[in-house]
């Protein structure tokens, strides 16, 4: 498979993307907001973890797959709810569904998904996941989670982090709005990507039409006007605890709050009822500066302890990436790029490529790191460049370490 993409990396992978995507569509996806200070800065975190491999251990056999809410996974990563995926290839999600299915790891389906979730649950299968917005008029979320429940989903996500848009002024350059629409700014940018017309727009213009959020409920369609990519959507400023108390009571599953940067937040989530909590800046997609989720996600882990589940997304690109995070405290990564990339590249192969590139990274680090499970990672295994990304009681032991040398006798 490598060789049908010529891709050996995720950055591969993106740059394959970038070529076939229109401008205005790669941007909504690459991109973060405003002066994208998040976005860089969630990579840049990874810089200040370094490894600390155990040496003549034998590691001949690795085990990379991993526990979520009871379910076994063969591989501790899963896949983001993204909105874009039906953009990016004809009925993106099933793709993307199928690819997770197969490499064993679960799928999120997004809200803004262009393909109803009766058709991905029945035509794609595997272990799938919803996300849900809280919208202005809560009946309206309601109905999406009972459709949820008819199509056998296991796990509700609720995103808590977009009560206000993000500024994506990019997506206003481009002409990119939501419903997509073509028109004078985005005309010539998809007019010069003829495979993707051809193979996605055309697809569904000579098919449903074009694209519409499908799971929205008939009445929030009506209330959707046309507006830049990521502002148009429906949106409340209201949500509250009391917002969550509510769904809580009536999803009968395992539920996942998305969007905790505080341990505070965190904490009450799981106190109030939610099974687990991602570690999530929206990809720095909403508010710039905002902490990247790798710096947040060890006192988030000790604030949640052993009373739920602890997830993470946000800037990986490696599987070395992804170890990093376990070592820390999460349980499991989720991708969203990345596997955008894929997908736009190839569809339901390019997706799988890209979930094997994982595959591969997170064996060879274990190997090299002479660690021989997921669950054998922890913090000994790290070497901190600074305090920040110390859970609170490595912090305090540190500490402690360093004033008992501080205050022992002179030889």
């Amino acid at each position: 498979m490598t060789s049908d993409f010529n891709a050996y990396n995720i950055s591969d992978l993106r740059e394959l993307a970038r070529k076939r995507l229109p401008k205005g569509l790669f941007e909504y996806v690459d991109r973060g907001t405003e002066d994208e200070v998040s976005l860089r800065n969630n990579r840049a975190v990874f810089e200040r973890l370094r490894f600390r491999p155990r040496t003549m251990t034998s590691v001949s056999k690795r085990d990379l797959r991993t526990q979520i809410f009871g379910a076994q996974y063969k591989l501790p990563v899963g896949i983001a709810p993204t909105g874009s995926a039906g953009l990016m290839w004809y009925e993106g999600e099933i793709a993307l569904a199928r690819a997770a299915r197969e490499a064993g790891v679960p799928f999120t389906l997004s809200t803004s998904s262009l393909t109803a979730m009766e058709r991905v649950a029945a035509e794609a299968g595997g272990d799938i996941w919803f996300q849900l917005y809280f919208w202005p008029d809560r009946s309206m979320s309601a109905q999406l989670v009972e459709r949820a429940k008819a199509c056998g989903f296991k796990v509700l996500m609720v995103t808590v982090d977009g009560v206000a848009a993000g500024n994506r002024e990019y997506n206003i350059r481009n002409g990119f709005t939501a419903p997509f629409s073509v028109g004078r700014r985005n005309f010539f940018d998809i007019a010069a990507h003829p495979r993707w017309l051809l193979s996605v727009m055309a697809h569904y213009m000579l098919t449903t039409g074009m694209p519409m959020f499908e799971n929205y409920p008939a009445e929030a369609r009506a209330k959707m006007t046309s507006g830049p990519m990521g502002r148009a959507s429906l949106r409340s400023d209201t949500v509250s605890w009391d917002d969550f108390d509510a769904m809580r009571k009536i999803w009968p599953h395992k539920l996942v709050v998305k969007g905790m940067l505080d341990p505070r937040d965190a904490k009450k989530a799981v106190e109030l009822g939610a099974d687990g909590v991602l570690v999530s800046n929206h990809g720095g997609r909403n508010l710039d500066g905002a902490v990247a989720p790798l710096e947040a996600l060890p006192e988030i882990v000790d604030a949640v302890g052993n009373r739920g589940t602890v997830l993470v997304d946000g800037g990986f690109c490696r599987g070395t990436d992804v170890v990093k995070a376990l070592c820390l405290g999460a349980s499991a990564v989720l991708l969203g790029r990345a596997t955008l990339y894929g997908l736009a590249v190839g569809g339901q192969p390019g997706a799988a490529r890209a979930l094997d590139i994982f595959r591969d990274e997170i064996s060879r680090t274990m190997a090299l790191l002479g660690c021989t499970s997921v669950d054998k990672f922890s913090p000994d295994f790290l070497h901190f460049t600074d305090d920040l990304l110390r859970a609170p009681q490595f912090r305090k032991a540190a500490a402690e370490v360093v004033s008992a040398i501080g205050s022992a006798p002179a030889a």
